[in-house]
């Protein structure tokens, strides 16, 4: 599971307005334990029509973003890693041609220069075939 101190990419969307949320009247229950969390495996669609406080808007707002932070964490780095790869790929497939017609021309080059420096050191000599 992702680590929960990770700050998110700056693309995805953070919630940046604080909501003051008033102080709820003291119940007549004592206070035991926080109320529990819904799964959110088990998480529906609210009718149109319900009617949130602010906290509860908030806490649905806080469960909705861990949850798609974590579906993206899941997958996020092997897709760019298959991205990158792809594109790593593209570029060597479309840099092979280039490189060999460089190569080619430049050993054309050497091959050239590097015969017609021994045909002018030996232009007064015998063949080497002896005819």
């Amino acid at each position: 599971m992702a680590s929960t101190l990770r700050t998110p990419p700056r693309f995805v969307p953070t919630l940046t307005t604080v909501l003051d949320i008033p102080a709820e009247p003291a119940s007549a229950e004592p206070f035991d334990a926080p109320a529990p969390q819904p799964d959110p495996a088990s998480a529906v669609a609210l009718p149109p029509a319900a009617q949130l406080t602010q906290a509860e808007i908030v806490s649905l707002e806080e469960q909705l973003l861990h949850r798609v932070l974590q579906r993206v964490d899941l997958s996020l780095e092997e897709r760019l890693s298959d991205a990158v790869s792809a594109a790593v790929q593209q570029q060597l497939d479309d840099m092979v041609p280039r490189l060999r017609g460089e190569i080619e021309a430049v050993l054309r080059a050497l091959v050239i220069e590097s015969m017609a420096a021994e045909l002018s050191e030996n232009t007064g000599s015998t063949p080497a075939s002896g005819a």
